[in-house]
């Protein structure tokens, strides 16, 4: 979860943060001066001094206002016609026990032994130890069953890819991964290029959303489904930062419940160190403008 640190940077450092901030202590002092007023009022006899009893009022609505309005870990809007949920929250995506949607490339590749093809704590390489027991040779044999149909778009050689995986499927492939309880979306959201660094550009991403809410609409039976934020652990796609990645998200995913149907609530979880790049506030006020 957030340390307090975060959510006060949160609460006095953004425009959204101030705003808010600004109006709860207006309505806070307004309360608390009028029940003043009223007192007097009752009691026309008591002795006030006015400016220390002027400054503690000031005090304690600036108090409540920093309680009041500070940023939560979650924030949530349910929709209607058809009835769903979105919500963003702070934790970790591996304790929930709904559908998950994972981020891949367009090789799959899954080794993390020396974190060049996948880095260990990334939502891939907690996928492969946390869910599969660090087991490269299981995961990479569920994968290879669940991508049968889908034709390559390519191979390499290892002459041009020293390491990893040489086939190549489309940016957008979603790999549906299942067990006796819930289901893994595998999306391969990016090409990684042959100096393994990976790429993806906003029309990529976008049009990969559509596929994955279209397979999540196929086979996830309408139940919750969970996700991070895809792309995040690339320092850029087209310059879109972590709070712009998870707009195109919400945004895409509304889009298609509302046309078609998805499932009945998606969360995207955010990671406890990714929390000081979301303005919560902000996302609470872009989530009911949708």
């Amino acid at each position: 979860m957030a340390r307090p640190s975060e959510r006060l940077r949160t609460l006095f450092g953004t425009r959204h943060g101030l705003a808010l901030l600004g109006r709860t202590y207006a309505v806070q002092f307004g309360v608390l001066a009028g029940t003043a007023q009223l007192v007097l009022a009752f009691w026309p006899g008591l002795a006030l001094v006015r400016w220390p009893a002027f400054l503690g009022i000031a005090a304690l609505a600036f108090a409540a206002a920093i309680v009041l309005a500070r940023p939560r870990d979650r924030v949530s809007r349910d929709f209607t016609h058809p009835d769903f949920t979105v919500t963003v929250e702070v934790g970790d995506l591996f304790d929930r026990t709904c559908h998950l949607v994972v981020g891949f490339t367009d090789t799959f590749d899954t080794d993390t032994a020396d974190e060049a093809l996948v880095a260990r704590r990334s939502v891939q390489g907690q996928f492969l130890h946390r869910v599969h027991s660090g087991d490269v040779a299981l995961l990479d044999a569920l994968l290879e069953d669940a991508l049968a149909q889908v034709s390559p778009v390519g191979r390499e050689t290892r002459e041009t890819k020293r390491i990893g995986k040489l086939v190549r499927y489309p940016v957008g492939t979603v790999a549906v991964l299942k067990d006796s309880q819930r289901s893994y979306f595998c999306a391969a959201y990016g090409r990684l290029n042959n100096d393994l660094a990976t790429s993806c550009s906003t029309e990529q991403l976008w049009s990969g959303l559509a596929q994955l809410w279209e397979t999540i609409r196929l086979h996830g039976y309408r139940d919750e489904v969970a996700m991070p934020i895809t792309g995040s652990d690339l320092a850029r796609i087209n310059n879109m930062d972590h709070a712009s990645l998870l707009k195109m998200i919400l945004l895409s995913f509304v889009a298609h419940a509302r046309a078609r149907g998805v499932c009945r609530s998606l969360t995207v979880v955010v990671h406890p160190r990714d929390y000081y790049r979301i303005d919560m506030l902000e996302l609470g006020v872009f989530l009911r403008s949708l």
